[in-house]
């Protein structure tokens, strides 16, 4: 491979002259950026982007947390951050924290090094307090969850709305005994979309009852499973499910089979996310869908802003109810 002294020696340039053609510097002639660049081309040289990196103070890099990268609900917002991040010239590290506080303290140390240019965060268990401080002096913003009391940009749907309309169509469709699954309500969304089941519920004068609020520990199929087995136990048994994640849905669609009981006619059931699994069960699944892919896409080009300086402001997309045949 050609070095630097070589390609200027080609060019019948100066090595500074060579540099400043790699790094766009708008005060070389345009005759003498064509020569260099033919130089480079002919000679098959490729600058060092570590080099130039570290001379920029900049790595290029972008961390994105998450608390497991087993979840489907990711896989489109981490695609819509990667496409943009590499059009734009940044990579990503995708840094599982796994609810862990240590874990996280390594990925902070990343940015507080220079090791990576800015983070963005789709962890609903991260230490808000710690992100917000290092928010001060390093570029963040986030995906999805977000701190509803805290200053950091952030990009989302309207849990509330989304959830209170997926309820609707259920009390439309006649059902009265609509039970929640749920997650821990430490997460916000799981708050938020709790409102949005009261707030519906309550609009139709039906009763909201505890006893049919199901909160799981995990975010997994086997959550949903659970919650089932729950929920048909009590006496008065609810005969449709609003779940907060598709992850739960399908968990209880299966448990629904298991016992033999037929979806939607005996049982309605309702998820959230629209991940791709929502199209393979059968009966395929009633959701709400977040325009992933754009949230991570927009996820993106905030903090790429943020890191050139720009201003950025906070950001809430639409949803859609995506009607299939599980209600």
């Amino acid at each position: 491979m050609a070095t630097i002294h070589e390609v200027a020696k080609h060019a019948g340039v100066s090595v500074a002259t060579v540099s400043r053609v790699v790094n766009n510097n708008v005060t070389v002639t345009e005759k003498t950026r064509t020569r260099v660049q033919d130089s480079i081309e002919e000679l098959n040289y490729e600058p060092s982007v570590l080099g130039r990196n570290l001379r920029n103070s900049e790595s290029r890099l972008l961390l994105v947390l998450l608390p497991s990268i087993s979840n489907p609900f990711y896989t489109d917002i981490i695609n819509g951050i990667q496409d943009t991040a590499i059009a734009q010239g940044y990579n990503i590290l995708l840094c599982e924290t796994d609810s862990n506080p240590k874990r996280e303290a390594i990925y902070f140390n990343l940015i507080r090094n220079r090791l990576a240019d800015g983070i963005i965060s789709m962890d609903p268990t991260v230490n808000k307090e710690r992100l917000t401080e290092l928010a001060i002096s390093h570029p963040i913003v986030q995906c999805s969850e977000y701190d509803e009391e805290g200053t950091i940009p952030y990009v989302t749907i309207d849990n509330e709305l989304a959830a209170y309309q997926a309820v609707k169509h259920l009390i439309k469709l006649g059902q009265k005994k609509i039970a929640l699954i749920n997650s821990d309500e430490k997460f916000l969304y799981a708050r938020e979309r709790q409102i949005g089941y009261e707030k519906a519920m309550k609009e139709y004068g039906l009763q909201i009852r505890q006893e049919w609020i199901y909160h799981a520990k995990n975010l997994d199929f086997q959550s949903g499973q659970q919650a089932v087995r729950v929920l048909l136990s009590q006496e008065e048994k609810p005969t449709a499910f609003f779940s907060v994640s598709d992850i739960f849905a399908i968990g209880a669609l299966k448990e629904i089979n298991t016992k033999g009981l037929q979806v939607p006619q005996d049982i309605a059931v309702v998820g959230f996310d629209k991940i791709s699994f929502s199209n393979m069960t059968h009966p395929t699944l009633t959701t709400v869908a977040q325009p992933m892919y754009r949230m991570g896409s927009i996820a993106a080009t905030m903090i790429i802003n943020k890191i050139s300086g720009k201003d950025v402001e906070s950001i809430i997309l639409d949803h859609e109810l995506i009607i299939r045949d599980s209600t």
